[in-house]
Formats: C-alpha cells, structure tokens, sequence
C-alpha cells in the first residue's frame, strides 16, 4: 500500500510539473515592419533626431518627447510599456551593444521573405520578392489550424495585403482581415463596427495596400474581445512606411504608439479570464533598416536590416528581463517556441528552425 500511495504521488507531482510547462493556451504574434533594434535599445537616434532632412515637427517638442542623455532613459521614454512592463515581466532580445543578437537567415532583408521566414519557420531562397505568389510553406498558423481546439480560433490582422498571401489564406481559409477589408459577421460588437468604420475615415497617406496602424489595432482588439481568438497575428506597418519617407520624427511616433497600443493589448488581456495568466505575445520585426543616411532603406544593399530583435512576456517565460548575454537566435526560431510554449512541435512541409532556450520555464 506504501508503495501504491508512493506511485500516486510521484504521478501527481508529475502531472502538476507537466501542468506548469503548458500554462500558455493562447498565443498573440505581433509584427513590427521595418523597426530597428536602435530605436528599441536605445532610443531616438542622435544622428537622425538632429539632422532636420528627416523631420518636419518642431525640434523642441520632439526632443521633449523622445531625447534625454542616456539610451536607457531614451528607450524609456519612446518605448515606456517595453522598458518598464516587458523588462520587468518578460524578455528583450536584441541589443547588440551587449554581444545579444537576433538575425534573419534569409539574405534579402525586406518584407515577404522576413514575414515568411518567422512565420514559417523556414527560410526559403525562392522567396526573394515583395510580389511573390502565395507561399507554398506551411506556416505555424497552417499547423495549428490542424490542431484540436484551434477551430475557429485564429484570426490575422494585417496592415500590409501582402499577408494574406504570406499566410496563404486561399489554401488554410483562415479568417485575415486586410487593409480596406472588414470584419463581417450576424453579431457583430458596436465596438467592432466602429472599429470596421474608422478605417474608411483615414487618408491612404501610403496607398491603399497598407492600413494605418490605428486602424489595425482596433480592428484587432475589438476582434479578441468578441471572439477570444487563441490565436491572433497582428501584422504593423507605420514604422516602415514612415521610415521609407524619411519622416524620422513620425517614425519615433509611430513607434512610440506601437509601443502603448501593446501595452493597452497586454492590459485587455490582464482583464479578461479567458486570456489572463493563459496567454504569451511575441513581439518582432521583420526585418531591420540601414543606418545613418541608410536608415530610409533596408535590404541587401543597407548594412544592418538583418539586424532584429524579439520581446516576449508571458506565464511560461521567465521574467529575466532585458538579455545581456552575448549570443545569437534567429527569426526562424520563433515559430516552433510559440508551439512548444503550447505543448506542440510544429511540422510542416519544410524544415522548422528549433526553439529559443531560455523563453520556456523549465521544471526539474
């Protein structure tokens, strides 16, 4: 009988200890286009805040908003749901000032093929195009698709209509709601039709294949709190478009209000049962930009776009904060930790990069 009750208990303690490595049951991936590893560790960047070819504000205001001496009190004040929330509670990887690097494999250095790359966990060297086709590569939202309790349970939001076919959604049939798209449906909140609105008020200030931020956000926040998606990929483009402009002041900006629209996500899932203590964002680019008068460009010819950087914040993540250790990930890791932090290992049909050490708690 002592035997028995021994069994019991070492299976009990297993279980609680299996428990405690999948508390994550729901996963919201969050893309920045275009947003260099700068800005997040160090803030605004000497070399272009004073240089008036890139801004059109008023130099005192916008170095009242964004300048102080230091890069820590100058990635506060840009980033401060970053610097005093994630930092405290999650991880910042990327700051190469300190040997910690995050890369893309693929060499292009722009927008399908980093999207493709993180998504999918794979980088494919046929992918070298803004107007590639539909990806033949299946992505990790493909792969959870086929998973039980995923049924109508993902959803992407994209600022940018090339997502729909980054993600294939005429092969998963997904819900994707691209810019100038709509939410649809017999019930819809009055937050989402206002949400639904509010993008046909907005200037297509970049043409009507990007969507403003704002727009994306609302459509995305109002999404979740409706159907309590497990899945959301909110694809952002502001920083991108601001910076091939070269408006290096709406570019801080739009970072700037990247950084509180996350931070009012976090706060909606702190708030809500369905989310809270259940749910791990990934939060990334897709590729870096050049530096100095490069910072306009990314791509082959622009040194350092391949440059990136990755933040996550949840209940399976250990809260070390900012990672100062030298050492090197990439962006095609972060489809299979999202996986493993659900209990799953993504398969495809294409090679999937491994997991990020470090992001999952382990338990002994």
């Amino acid at each position: 009988m002592k035997n028995i009750w021994c069994a019991i208990l070492l299976l009990s303690s297993s279980l609680a200890g299996f428990a405690q490595q999948h508390q994550t049951k729901n996963i919201l991936l969050i893309s920045i286009d275009g947003y260099r590893w700068k800005e997040v560790f160090e803030g605004a960047d000497s070399a272009l805040i004073y240089n008036r070819k890139y801004r059109d504000q008023d130099s005192s205001s916008l170095f009242k908003k964004y300048w102080a001496a230091t890069p820590e009190q100058r990635r506060e004040k840009l980033m401060p749901f970053f610097w005093n929330t994630i930092a405290s509670k999650g991880q910042l990887y990327g700051n190469r000032n300190l040997g910690n690097e995050v890369n893309l494999r693929n060499k292009y250095w722009f927008s399908y093929p980093g999207r493709s790359e993180t998504l999918c966990g794979y980088y494919d060297s046929t992918i070298n195009s803004n107007d590639y086709p539909d990806n033949p590569n299946e992505t990790i939202l493909d792969f959870l698709g086929k998973q039980k309790g995923f049924n109508n349970k993902i959803v992407t939001i994209a600022g940018w209509n090339a997502v729909s076919r980054i993600v294939n959604r005429n092969r998963n049939h997904l819900p994707l709601i691209n810019p100038m798209e709509k939410v649809s449906g017999p019930k819809l909140t009055e937050a989402q039709e206002l949400a639904n609105e509010i993008q046909d008020y907005l200037p297509a200030y970049f043409g009507h294949s990007v969507r403003f931020d704002v727009a994306t956000y609302a459509i995305a926040k109002t999404y979740m709190k409706a159907n309590n998606p497990r899945v959301t990929h909110i694809d952002f483009v502001d920083p991108d478009d601001f910076g091939h402009a070269g408006q290096y002041d709406s570019y801080l900006d739009a970072g700037h209000y990247l950084d509180a629209m996350i931070g009012s996500l976090w706060n909606m899932i702190q708030n809500d049962p369905f989310y809270k203590d259940q749910t791990t964002i990934f939060i990334y680019p897709d590729h870096s930009r050049g530096n100095g008068n490069q910072w306009t460009d990314h791509g082959a010819n622009a040194a350092g776009s391949g440059d990136t950087w990755l933040a996550v914040i949840g209940p399976d993540t250990p809260a070390t904060g900012e990672i100062k250790s030298a050492g090197t990930i990439y962006q095609d890791q972060i489809a299979q930790t999202a996986a493993s932090l659900l209990g799953l290992h993504f398969t495809a049909n294409h090679p999937v990069g491994a997991p990020i050490p470090g992001i999952k708690k382990t338990t002994k």
